[in-house]
């Protein structure tokens, strides 16, 4: 019995992406009030990476998306505060972030992180090359007895069918 297998595995490494880049987490100019949204788009985020807000006289609250249209700073998931905040994206998905100064939340100071669902490698074997079957005509050969004839033709149809699974197996998505 001949089984195929291959292996899957996840690509795990993480990163930390220091929020706002060098301005860090801070309310924005007025010229320049989508930073966030635009520093995101920049950014591919993954599950497991982190995200590194640095900050002073403010803090960072993590809430739903109610909260982030709203800037609703009264019921926040979690609540970070203590100037060099480190958040673990664990999950796929959106985390809505926002300043839990109310008017630096209105004037733009807010994050939308999408963080992409788990990409999958496959390891699979190399393939296999079937080579093609010969179609010449030739005469007909002498009628082999019936016991070798039986053994012939089960062994024709399980290679074909072997052979079909493993263009099946190789040439699925």
């Amino acid at each position: 019995m001949v089984v195929l297998a291959t292996k899957t595995t996840s690509v795990e490494a993480t990163r930390e992406f220091k929020v706002g880049d060098d301005l860090g987490w801070q309310q924005p100019d007025p010229n320049n009030t989508a930073m966030y949204s635009q520093w995101a788009e920049r950014n591919r985020f993954q599950i497991g990476d982190s995200l590194s807000f640095e900050y002073k006289n403010d803090s960072v609250l993590l809430v739903n998306k109610w909260g982030y249209y709203h800037c609703n700073t009264s019921n926040p998931i979690t609540n970070l505060n203590d100037g060099n905040s480190s958040f673990k994206l664990d999950r796929s998905g959106p985390f809505y972030f926002i300043s839990g100064a109310l008017d630096h939340c209105k004037n733009g100071q807010r994050l939308l992180v999408e963080v992409m669902s788990p990409h999958l490698i496959s390891h699979s074997p190399p393939s296999i090359s079937v080579p093609p079957e010969s179609f010449s005509v030739s005469p007909p050969a002498p009628a082999p007895s019936s016991g070798v004839s039986v053994s012939v033709i089960l062994s024709s149809v399980l290679m074909a069918l072997f052979a079909t699974f493993v263009v099946l197996l190789w040439s699925a998505p």
